[in-house]
């Protein structure tokens, strides 16, 4: 049975393909009661992934148990023409940070020991978290695949006829929706300590830095190399600066079993906080 919600969204990926697991877009977020809500899939068609919402906006939806998905907080979307959007809280506004601290921080534990993490993650208690990593050590760049696999797309198509994850789609979209979407052609990743001084490597996925590298592709007059290096002037010597969080998230794939089942789904950013009040919370 299907419940009316409010959303802060907080998390959203670059897309990604699996032939297997469907894996598409991640959109995260914040539920009002404090937790944490997976919403995936995500109907591209219904919803303008750029446009008709953003990150740290509230929005107003009908969630059901997504029942082909085990992760604990993976809902799906009922109808997802009701979308209620609602406040967003941006940037320019007076204590925006603090009051996404709020949301966030208030009933989620900031966890900063990797392997406690995915002790949980593979008992199968979360699925989504918010890590504090002790230090930042590297910043990695690789190539990647340059475009979809085409495999991956006629599985989905073949979802598609099947009604078993579009529901609300016909054949051809989810072919003509990647289309519109460039396959990054390399992917990024943080390499960082945790509390315990454990190495770990893990690859972000969201939407920013793949939006991030397309213009700096652009300002870059199509270098790839300058493009890159102004990808990582940003993750890693700007972001380096603030309190930096990561928000971490199972794939289904290797969810549940897999010696390190997390990527890293968005990076939350805001500046180091030196009030007398924030130092006494640590």
């Amino acid at each position: 049975m299907s419940e009316k919600r409010k959303v802060f969204i907080v998390v959203k990926t670059y897309p990604t393909l699996s032939k297997k697991y469907d894996e598409l877009v991640c959109t995260a977020g914040i539920l009002d009661d404090g937790t944490w809500v997976r919403i995936y899939p995500l109907p591209f068609r219904k919803l303008d992934y750029e446009q008709h919402y953003k990150k740290y906006q509230w929005i107003e939806l009908s969630l059901v148990k997504n029942t082909n998905d085990p992760r604990p907080e993976s809902y799906r979307v009922v109808d997802p023409d009701a979308i209620v959007l609602g406040e967003s809280v941006d940037t320019d506004k007076d204590r925006s940070w603090k009051t996404r601290k709020s949301i966030l921080f208030e009933k989620n534990k900031i966890h900063r020991n990797l392997a406690g993490l995915i002790t949980k993650a593979n008992n199968n208690e979360l699925s989504l978290a918010i890590f504090k990593p002790q230090r930042i050590i590297g910043f990695v760049i690789e190539k990647a695949e340059r475009e979809w696999n085409a495999d991956c797309i006629k599985h989905l198509e073949e979802s598609a006829k099947q009604f078993s994850l579009f529901d609300l789609q016909e054949e051809n979209e989810v072919k003509q929706e990647f289309s519109r979407v460039n396959k990054l052609p390399y992917k990024f990743s943080y390499k960082f300590l945790d509390e315990d001084g454990k190495e770990s490597t893990l690859m972000i996925e969201d939407w920013e830095i793949g939006m991030l590298y397309w213009n700096s592709l652009k300002s870059s007059n199509n270098d790839e190399k300058l493009a890159t290096e102004k990808v990582k002037i940003k993750y890693f010597n700007d972001f380096l600066t603030k309190d930096i969080h990561l928000f971490l998230g199972t794939t289904r794939q290797f969810h549940g079993w897999a010696s390190n089942p997390f990527v890293i789904i968005g990076v939350f950013y805001p500046p180091i906080d030196t009030s007398p009040e924030q130092l006494s919370l640590f």
